[in-house]
């Protein structure tokens, strides 16, 4: 229960106080519980989307998205930007790639990236509350948390300290199960959703190719970024396929 709070209260900004101190391995087993922490959000986000049932659709995707990002307090949508800014600036170069996703200060292509990317996400929402595709709110979440364990499992990470450090020697094998238990009940909840999964297991695959050509592996804010693109990529092609 400890490692599930642990996970909530690094993924979410939802109050809640552990007391003592957190040890490493409980922190390495909270790895496990980030998909459940997807589920939690995705159901904040779908009891928004009943709750708004009255309010003019684009009044009730701008709310929708605005608890999405607040209810994660920007961890992601910050690892998003800062890899924009190392992806343009570093010019292909590893050193320079990593010292520009430590610097705080954002340049143009990471105030690019987050309007492009709060645009096209808040157009899928009002599509989703248009449509009443409340599905997709649920869905999105859970694969963008369930993807990280996926990204530390397989790629090594590139900083000794830092928000994912500890992960790095984490419990694999019960990972590795977590994570297909996981793909297994979002696939055969519904046949379309197949599709959703396919896509994302291929945006995956092509970004972590990306961080090992470019960086050799994965930091905080590729993570981060990671789960950004998914989350989209889960909304875009979830209004495709769910009838």
């Amino acid at each position: 229960m400890r490692s599930f709070l642990i996970a909530v209260q690094f993924l979410t900004c939802i109050p809640i106080r552990l007391s003592g101190y957190s040890c490493e391995s409980e922190v390495r087993r909270s790895l496990n519980y980030y998909p459940l922490v997807g589920l939690v959000i995705g159901l904040l986000l779908c009891a928004m989307f009943w709750a708004l049932n009255e309010t003019p659709d684009i009044l009730a995707a701008a709310l929708i998205l605005a608890v999405w990002v607040l209810l994660t307090g920007g961890l992601h949508l910050d690892g998003f930007a800062d890899s924009a800014d190392a992806w343009v600036g570093g010019l292909g170069d590893k050193e320079k790639t990593l010292a520009i996703m430590k610097d705080p200060r954002c340049g143009f292509a990471a105030v690019t990236a987050i309007v492009l990317i709060l645009i096209i996400n808040f157009s899928a929402i009002h599509v989703v509350v248009t449509n009443g595709e409340w599905e997709v709110l649920l869905l999105a979440p859970i694969l963008g948390r369930t993807i990280l364990p996926l990204l530390f499992l397989t790629t090594p990470y590139m900083r000794s300290q830092g928000l994912g450090a500890a992960f790095s020697n984490h419990d694999s094998w019960v990972t590795v199960c977590v994570l297909l238990a996981t793909m297994l009940i979002i696939i055969v909840s519904e046949t379309a959703v197949v599709w959703i999964v396919v896509t994302v297991t291929l945006v995956f695959s092509l970004l972590r190719k990306a961080m090992l050509s470019r960086i050799g592996g994965c930091t905080g804010d590729t993570a981060g970024a990671l789960v950004v693109i998914t989350e989209t990529t889960a909304l875009l092609v979830g209004l495709l396929v769910i009838p």
